[in-house]
């Protein structure tokens, strides 16, 4: 107890109560190539809707690892994603580059890979550069981005008469979608009549909507697609060119403007019913007595390809009366500097600088736009960088590299994907390489030794040797790695990409991770996935190919667990084998993860024994932390017996003299039942049953 200097009552507390907790063994993890998303970081997702709006739908350059990912995600519901891309790479057509919007000349081509990366690159983008697409890729070129800044932007009315002399003349068709507008000069004047039309032409914007009509027939919007020529040139007193609508008009009309007539066109922002209100000056602003100053702007975001929704022209995103002040607020105290908002809260888009004539500054001197179009610009140079078909290794290794650490991230089961390109020859057969497969044995699952790598073979030994598909397989394995540390089933299964509305072949190391999972959430990680009770496998249309019996003996033998399509019962891993040769406990997928259970738990709470005094009470503690939670996973059929040493037998004076502390746990693991024999004996009337039982 501590020394008191004076009477009195000190109260201590000691917690002894320390357990065994249980630890995460359903968690998954991938890296591969992906349309969308951050690069190079993990991403714990949740749900196939998750993965597609994180990284994009699948495609032809990554369906095999997107469905490895997203099958895995059927079973359960945790999986760290990393999406690799080549961002190094000097040839444009191979590096993976973000879209961009620009307003004039562009030195060089923007690579954001995630969030840290535009933090770190804020402030060196050219200036010409205003918004940059929030990750690589080609998808996006799909975006759009619509700035209305002013209230002329939002709405106005555009004169068809300049003066006396010169005019226009608006003319529309029964069933057309032109419009065409003639301007007029009544004194030949051909400069007049130039200036005018061009000054019409520059009043409107492609994607906004124009209203013609009167208050008899009524006005008509609709969003203008095209306006030809950009330009005219006449030497006469006469110009015409064209606006192109979406719809085709209800009625025929003139409109004349001549000196006795103000005759207008109206105009409005293309998205003024998303944003149903002109931007302003903001509450901030006005505070200090500048309610002139219009510092609010919209921001739209809008999928103009349909690359990420399905549907052309759907707006993604909408910002409403943003601010152009740095230090901007709402009335709810929030930041409603535009760059900020964005940037802060966008899945799509970063803001990488203001346009020139419409510059942010501080509250106390909001500059305002005085360009009454709004801006609308679109996205340009996005590049996805190889596919998962000429994806290099060290491309792939560098996303797989995030999970090497078990102190950065715990995780269980690691999915192959896709088996990355190249090929080798083994035993005679030309089989895609295995290199993919080895450096994820090798660097994640035999340093972190508390997770299993599930590995596909390629698609492609089956169908280059269909007669001899076991050979080549066999074959195949042989160049993998031994260790207990990974699992191998027999091939590619058919399933339907309804994203796409194709059949794919797609690997199933997905799904075996995932009847892991699934049969931890329904029984526990000590558990064979296999077998008809819990290994049926989902979203299969056929597998490529169903291993007879005697395939089944030779790939079963060879550490390769079958596929097998059952008549009436599905499709079901028939196996439950690791990787690992040699004859013992932990060639077998229960045993190996029930290890890793055991020791990620007791090894857990064996830290909070770090520092404490190597003698006969903390040795005791510890036992008495071990044997209950080894009694519970005995009662839960995970281990049929053990024994815990924890005393001076193995904590030798010279082992304590060390500094060191050890406990022994022996373990008897339960084991799954791969081969059932049944025997029917015909016994004769006259003989007792007795006399035969156990001679057989």
């Amino acid at each position: 107890m501590p020394t008191q200097l004076s009477p009195g009552v000190n109260v201590t507390e000691i917690d002894l109560t320390t357990i065994v907790p249980a630890v995460a063994t359903s968690t998954g993890a991938i890296a591969g190539i992906f349309n969308w998303g951050p690069v190079g970081v993990r991403t714990l997702v949740d749900s196939e809707t998750t993965l597609v709006n994180t990284f994009g739908k699948p495609n032809s350059n990554n369906a095999e690892t997107w469905f490895t990912a997203a099958n895995f995600l059927g079973y359960t519901n945790s999986l760290y994603v990393v999406r690799a891309a080549n961002t190094t790479s000097s040839n444009i057509a191979q590096g993976a580059y973000n879209a961009f919007a620009n307003v004039g000349s562009v030195a060089t081509v923007p690579t954001v890979l995630n969030n840290s990366d535009f933090n770190n690159k804020q402030g060196t983008f050219d200036n010409d550069v205003l918004y940059i697409a929030r990750y690589p890729g080609s998808i996006g070129n799909s975006l759009q981005i619509s700035v209305c800044d002013s209230a002329n932007a939002y709405q106005s009315n555009v004169a068809i008469v300049a003066n006396a002399d010169t005019y226009a003349t608006v003319t529309t068709a029964i069933g057309s979608n032109v419009v065409t507008v003639t301007v007029t000069s009544a004194s030949g004047n051909a400069v007049s009549t130039n200036t005018f039309a061009n000054s019409l032409i520059s009043s409107f914007t492609i994607g906004d909507q124009i209203g013609l009509g009167n208050n008899t027939i009524g006005v008509q919007y609709d969003v203008i697609t095209a306006i030809s020529p950009a330009v005219v040139n006449v030497s006469s007193n006469a110009a015409t060119f064209t606006i192109s609508l979406t719809d085709t008009y209800r009625q025929a009309s003139v409109f004349v403007a001549n000196s006795s007539q103000n005759v207008q066109i109206s105009r409005r922002w293309q998205y003024f019913n998303v944003i149903q209100n002109a931007p302003s000056t903001t509450q901030f602003v006005s505070q200090f007595g500048n309610s002139a100053a219009v510092d609010g702007m919209h921001v739209v975001v809008v999928d103009e390809n349909g690359s990420f929704t399905g549907t052309p022209g759907t707006v993604l995103e909408s910002y409403n009366n943003l601010s152009r002040a740095t230090d901007a607020k709402t009335v709810g105290s929030q930041v409603n500097y535009y760059q900020t908002v964005i940037n802060e809260s966008s899945n799509y888009i970063w803001v990488a600088n203001d346009r020139s004539g419409a510059t942010s500054a501080n509250a106390y001197n909001v500059a305002s736009s005085t360009n009454y179009k709004p801006l609308t610009v679109e996205m340009i140079g996005g590049s996805d960088g190889y596919s998962e078909s000429t994806v290099p290794l060290q491309t792939i290794a560098s996303g797989y590299q995030s999970f090497q650490s078990p102190e950065d991230v715990d995780i269980s089961l690691v999915l192959q994907g896709k088996p990355i390109q190249g090929t080798q020859s083994i035993s005679g057969f030309t089989v895609n390489n295995t290199q993919l497969a080895n450096w994820i044995i090798d660097n994640i699952c035999a340093v972190r030794k508390d997770c299993v790598a599930f590995i596909t073979p390629s698609d492609d030994i089956v169908v280059s040797n269909y007669g001899n598909a076991a050979n080549a397989l066999v074959a195949w394995r042989s160049a993998i790695h031994d260790s207990s540390y990974a699992v191998m089933d027999s091939g590619y299964k058919y399933q339907y990409d309804r994203y796409n509305d194709v059949n794919r072949y797609l690997p199933t190391n997905g799904d075996i991770a995932g009847l892991c999972a699934r049969t931890d959430n329904q029984r526990d990680p000590w558990w064979s996935p296999a077998g008809l009770n819990r290994g049926q496998i989902k979203n299969v249309i056929f597998m490529r190919w169903n291993p007879k019996q005697a395939s089944r003996d030779l790939l079963y033998s060879n550490g390769i667990n079958p596929v097998l399509a059952i008549p009436g019962q599905g499709v079901v891993l028939y196996g439950d084998k690791t990787l690992q040769s040699k004859p013992s406990a932990f060639d077998r997928i229960n045993v190996r993860r029930l290890f890793i259970v055991l020791e990620k738990a007791i090894s857990t709470a064996a830290k909070y024994s770090l520092f404490e005094f190597n003698d006969a009470f903390t040795q005791a503690q510890f036992k008495n932390l071990v044997v209950p939670y080894l009694r519970q996973i005995q009662g839960r059929r995970g281990i049929t017996d053990f024994l815990v040493v924890c005393d001076a037998t193995n904590n030798t004076p010279a082992v304590v003299d060390a500094n060191q502390f050890v406990g022994d746990i022996y373990i008897k693991p339960a084991r799954s039942i791969n081969f059932i024999q049944l025997n029917f004996v015909a016994v004769a009337t006259g003989v007792a049953f007795s006399e035969v039982v156990g001679q057989f």
